[in-house]
């Protein structure tokens, strides 16, 4: 029976084929607009990502994953391909990006809801970082950021590591403007390819 259904539609669609002209063109057409309005939702989505501003007041009102979430979007603003990777098992890395000139940076973030007024990041996840950025993440570039700021211990042993520090300070001017993170660090290491966009 089913056979013989399939055999009558085909037999119609032969006699009747100009049905399916128009089923192809109708399906051409949307297929079209879709991908146009694809097209446009990411042209939308990189034209927003490019004007992000974040003030570091509003910074200081995230909750700690929402705060990883901002650099991961204050990277791809920057050029980056950048993923929030934060939480159970993140090996100290809660954003992993791929920069324009292809180095990779491991950034674990430690929010403070007081600001520089709260505890100060300390050498302890400094260690976590450099023992776990290069390693596991494949790391070029491993960095410690914070909207609070570091211990007077820290800082030294970030120099003699290799683990660049983001404080408040930092923070703030990459956030509130438009340069890249890369342009207010310094020994950041060479390119791995030239600048072009990845």
């Amino acid at each position: 029976m089913a056979v013989g259904l399939l055999a009558a539609v085909v037999q119609w669609l032969l006699t009747h084929w100009w049905v399916l002209v128009i089923v192809a063109v109708a399906a051409s057409a949307a297929g079209g607009l879709w991908y146009q309005k694809a097209q446009q939702r990411a042209v939308w989505a990189r034209v927003r990502a490019q004007t992000l501003r974040l003030r570091i007041a509003e910074l200081d009102a995230l909750d700690h994953r929402a705060f990883e979430f901002a650099v991961r979007d204050l990277m791809r603003r920057d050029g980056c391909k950048a993923e929030q990777l934060g939480g159970a098992g993140d090996n100290a890395c809660d954003v992993r990006a791929v920069d324009p000139a292809g180095r990779v940076w491991a950034i674990q973030c430690k929010h403070r809801r007081d600001g520089d007024r709260g505890a100060a990041v300390g050498v302890g996840v400094l260690q976590q970082v450099n023992g776990t950025a290069r390693q596991i993440h494949g790391a070029d570039v491993a960095v410690v950021l914070t909207n609070g700021r570091f211990s007077s211990k820290a800082i030294p042993w970030g120099k003699q590591n290799r683990i660049h520090l983001v404080d408040r300070r930092v923070l703030g001017e990459w956030a509130a403007g438009s340069r890249p993170l890369w342009d207010l660090l310094d020994r950041i290491p060479p390119p791995r390819r030239p600048s072009a966009l990845s």
